[in-house]
């Protein structure tokens, strides 16, 4: 049993993840910290050891075949179980110490998915793909930089955006491992699950945004402590609660999927919402908040063949707005339903989004896509398959050259 002292953003599930635990292992031996919303610095945790997963050798095992059936290296299995590469260590019935599965990418989630994870993949993903650029489109009200990733060369430029609403930032990691499988991919002269990537570099140039609220998604893992610039407005907005974890707005109580000119005015009235909340405030102008402007000016200046705002959840893709998409866009989503499994859906009775934006703006397809299924946030096993579900509508778009 080990002490742990917590610092400034830790949660259960990243002191969890750091020390090869489970959030429950945490609980456990401090079954307070599972009553409380968030972690406070300075709280002191009890750990246990981290338990090592165990195998019994079967029946025509070796080395190599125990490596590949747990994902991990014959060298760190070799490491914990010396002996086991021979023949006479390899035997049927002895256990095994497992380590580690590989990770398949530099992208993972363990536990919450935030800004600094969002700042670190980028970096690291940049130095390893020179023609993966990055940039910033801006900072959030608390001044964090609203990252932009750029890949392609194409004349066909799509925007993609992710974590709009702050609970939703599953939706995050799950555009950072497209674009990290489709630069990986484009690296190494490979396929991605039958597309070909050097067309997509050729024909398109995408712009994703991975975290458009960050300051939002922070005070869902984290919360907010006293002395904090907002802590007291935050408190009143979301009525006294210390939990944030069904937040959607940006820091100043506005939310960003009500923020766009798109019939603005009429989404204000059947929100009626008249200031600072979790959700649904559309705040006091279209554009007011730095996230959005953002976003809107990016698009303004690189004028996209299409857009996709990720969000969760629902399994469903909204394509139409009003009348004002193309023709083409009904037909281009029931290629990304039947890529994805999601259903498309001709969505009535909202306004003021980013895709109603862009498709009353520029008259091309723009699409809401609400990944999974559930309550949000949604959880961090639902990752590899919304992950995978992103990737394949994504590769629907940039496959479409008509």
């Amino acid at each position: 049993m080990q002490q742990y002292i917590t610092r400034r953003g830790d949660t259960v599930n990243r002191i969890a993840a750091r020390h090869g635990l489970t959030p429950e292992h945490v609980i456990q031996g401090n079954p307070w910290a599972g009553r409380q919303p968030y972690l406070y610095p300075g709280q002191i945790l009890f750990l246990p050891s981290a338990p090592r997963k165990r195998y019994s050798v079967q029946q025509g095992d070796d080395a190599a075949s125990i490596s590949a059936l747990f994902g991990v290296s014959i060298e760190e299995l070799e490491t914990l179980n010396p002996g086991v590469t021979s023949a006479r260590q390899c035997i049927p019935g002895k256990v095994l110490v497992i380590p580690q599965p590989l990770s398949s990418g530099r992208v993972a989630v363990n536990s919450e998915y935030g800004p600094e994870d969002v700042e670190e993949d980028v970096r690291q993903l940049t130095d390893k793909f020179p023609f993966l650029h990055r940039d910033s489109i801006g900072t959030s009200v608390l001044g964090k930089p609203l990252h932009v990733l750029r890949l392609g060369s194409g004349p066909r430029h799509l925007h993609v955006n992710a974590a709009l609403h702050a609970n939703e930032w599953l939706t995050s990691p799950c555009l950072m491992s497209f674009i990290e499988q489709y630069a990986s991919a484009y690296a190494e002269g490979r396929d991605w699950n039958g597309h070909d990537p050097s067309l997509w570099y050729q024909n398109w140039t995408i712009w994703a945004v991975p975290m458009a609220n960050p300051d939002g998604v922070e005070l869902v893992q984290e919360g907010v402590q006293p002395g904090h610039p907002y802590y007291e407005a935050l408190m009143k907005w979301n009525c006294g609660r210390h939990s944030f974890r069904h937040w959607k707005a940006n820091l100043r109580g506005v939310d960003l999927g009500d923020q766009f000119p798109a019939h603005w005015e009429e989404e204000v009235a059947r929100r009626r919402i008249t200031g600072p909340a979790p959700r649904d405030y559309s705040g006091p102008a279209p554009l007011s908040e730095p996230e959005a402007a953002a976003l809107a000016a990016l698009a303004e200046q690189y004028p996209g063949e299409a857009a996709v705002s990720l969000h969760s959840q629902g399994g469903e893709i909204y394509w139409n707005y009003r009348g004002y998409e193309p023709p083409e866009s009904k037909e281009l989503a029931a290629r990304l339903a039947a890529a994805s499994g999601y259903r498309a859906v001709e969505l009535t009775g909202s306004d003021a989004g980013y895709k109603d934006w862009f498709i009353q703006r520029f008259r091309k397809p723009g699409f809401t896509v609400e990944l999974g299924i559930g309550k949000n946030p949604l959880p961090l096993a639902d990752y590899e398959d919304m992950a995978l579900e992103t990737g394949w509508i994504l590769a629907t778009i940039l496959s479409n050259f008509k």
